[in-house]
């Protein structure tokens, strides 16, 4: 049987965004389907991928019932893909900061490995467009401050678009991941790392959004801010 990739896109309020990324995404590969995860965006974005859906059988679609957060729409999203016969699992943000066009890139570097992450500060060098600098100096902090308290050795921790051999979900208790916003990108690849998976950072070039809002919060940035020592905790008690 060929391989299979799924990618993972939530949606909260897209209905702009959602139409013109996913012909993109799968024109990638023929491997490559698509699941929508959507929190009952009141713009309709939840009925346009219905209607995409109902156009292409490459397109699947899981209605949720309020707005729960990205980490808890990505668990969803793992949930759905592993009782299916997907090889590879992306993360994927539907605003095009994420270009589909790196989707190669990441399935010929999931040959030789088990987590693929896309990397906007690989060896410090910043590919990152249209942020405000106060945003960006922000980020690139972060990314600092969860390698040096979790120990995980990655340039861009906090970074979203990712994709994971099947075996590495399998191998992870979904069900104990707690985090939700920047932080649960930190604990997927961390707990990834502690079951011994091979993890490697690809460059991207991101671009900040130009249609919809962004789902930057300052419980985002706080719940990032304490739960890498919760991490840390966890990890020395092999509780992870």
């Amino acid at each position: 049987m060929p391989e299979k990739a799924l990618v993972i896109i939530p949606t909260y309020n897209e209905c702009e965004n959602l139409p013109q990324i996913a012909p993109q995404v799968l024109a990638q590969d023929a491997r490559i389907e698509i699941l929508v995860v959507d929190d009952s965006s009141p713009d309709g974005t939840g009925q346009l991928a219905d209607d995409l859906s109902a156009q292409n059988p490459r397109i699947h679609v899981l209605h949720r019932e309020k707005k729960q957060g990205l980490g808890k729409a990505y668990l969803a999203g793992f949930d759905w893909a592993l009782q299916r016969d997907y090889d590879y699992v992306f993360e994927m943000d539907a605003d095009f900061s994420h270009d589909p066009k790196h989707l190669p890139e990441f399935l010929h570097a999931i040959k030789s490995a088990d987590l693929v992450l896309g990397c906007r500060y690989l060896e410090k060098r910043v590919t990152v467009i249209n942020w405000p600098m106060t945003r960006l100096m922000l980020s690139y902090a972060a990314n600092i401050y969860a390698r040096v308290i979790t120990g995980n050795r990655l340039w861009d921790a906090t970074g979203g678009f990712k994709c994971f051999r099947r075996r590495v979900l399998e191998a992870i208790d979904l069900t104990a991941v707690h985090s939700n916003g920047y932080a649960f990108q930190i604990e997927m690849s961390l707990r990834a790392k502690l079951k011994g998976f091979s993890i490697k950072e690809i460059p991207i070039v991101f671009t900040d959004r130009t249609d919809g809002s962004s789902k930057m919060s300052k419980a985002i940035i706080r719940e990032a801010i304490w739960m890498v020592w919760w991490l840390r905790l966890k990890a020395i008690f092999k509780k992870l």
